[in-house]
């Protein structure tokens, strides 16, 4: 249980010594490479590809990448090299998810080593550091919402592999889904006009990022209205520029233009086959994945089975 999985197709990046701006190509790569090394259980050949990702980028790194790697050292035995990439993003990436740390079963390994007990304490301070400028009534309204958007969501790939993509079952949990959506876009269009975009800083991660989910699942002339205002909570460190690109991508899709950074997937509601969605420059599309801390687009798209190389520029 190394990280929270969302159906929005992408990673929270969550930085002290790594900016998304910064995150090489190469370092992507790697990290993919790590994950899946992860995934095939091999978590010793896993450990060390993240340690040659964090290497390949003058030993920066980024949180989660930092917390992934210490689970696989973890569950690979190396409880001295766990403890180092914990000890990094606790005490200088201010990690503070406690409630995630202490119920992460990769980590079993490490909870009878005396360092624990300290580590999760001082995980424990940073939360509360964190919170104590939250804005609570917001950040709980927030942190339903976004449970509304998720819950019904992940269960869509389940009853459609039970049932079929074009039954009953699938149908109906869709109305769910938009009925649970036209609510809660109501409630975030008034936060958002009377407050603009919140930062992880005000509502907390989880209320933050369910700004970004509500907007992304919204209608166009929706998103068209609040993408200058994600924009600016990029700019002003509020908002992720992954969730920009996923925005941004969408919106061009849906206005008849081509997707900037490939993450788009279009899936055949019969067959079920998943191609990727038309890229404006696709030669490039790569840096700039790179460039808003986007993994590799042919490691990105093997989630849906697709098998794909990087076309060479004309």
């Amino acid at each position: 249980m190394k990280r929270y999985t969302f159906l929005i197709l992408f990673l929270v990046i969550d930085l002290y010594d790594l900016h998304a701006q910064q995150a090489s190509s190469p370092y992507l790569a790697l990290v993919a490479k790590a994950d899946a090394l992860y995934e095939a259980k091999d978590y010793k050949g896993s450990a060390l590809k993240y340690s040659e990702a964090f290497a390949s980028n003058k030993g920066m790194g980024r949180v989660d990448d930092r917390y992934n790697a210490a689970c696989s050292w973890a569950l690979a035995g190396e409880t001295d090299s766990a403890f180092a990439n914990l000890d990094r993003i606790v005490h200088k990436g201010k990690y503070a998810n406690y409630e995630h740390i202490i119920k992460d079963t990769d980590l079993n390994s490490l909870h009878a080593d005396k360092r624990w007990k300290k580590l999760v304490e001082k995980v424990k301070l940073n939360q509360a550091a964190a919170e104590a400028g939250y804005n609570k009534p917001l950040m709980t309204e927030l942190n339903q919402i976004f449970n509304d958007d998720q819950s019904y969501r992940l269960k869509l790939d389940s009853v459609s592999k039970q049932y079929g993509r074009e039954s009953k079952e699938v149908k109906d949990l869709w109305k769910t889904i938009s009925y649970k959506d036209s609510i809660d876009l109501v409630k975030v269009k008034g936060i958002l006009d009377q407050h603009g975009w919140l930062g992880a800083n005000e509502v907390g991660d989880r209320g933050n990022l369910a700004l970004f989910l509500v907007i992304q699942h919204a209608d166009i002339a929706t998103q068209v209205k609040y993408l200058p205002m994600v924009r600016e909570a990029v700019k002003a460190g509020k908002a992720q520029p992954s969730s920009l690109a996923l925005l941004e991508d969408r919106v061009a899709l849906r206005q008849g233009k081509k997707q900037i950074y490939g993450s788009q997937i279009s899936v055949d509601s019969k067959t079920g086959k998943a191609t990727i969605s038309p890229i404006e420059d696709e030669p490039n599309v790569n840096k700039r994945r790179a460039s808003v801390g986007l993994q590799p687009l042919e490691d990105y798209v093997k989630q849906w089975g697709i098998d794909y190389h990087l076309p060479k520029a004309q």
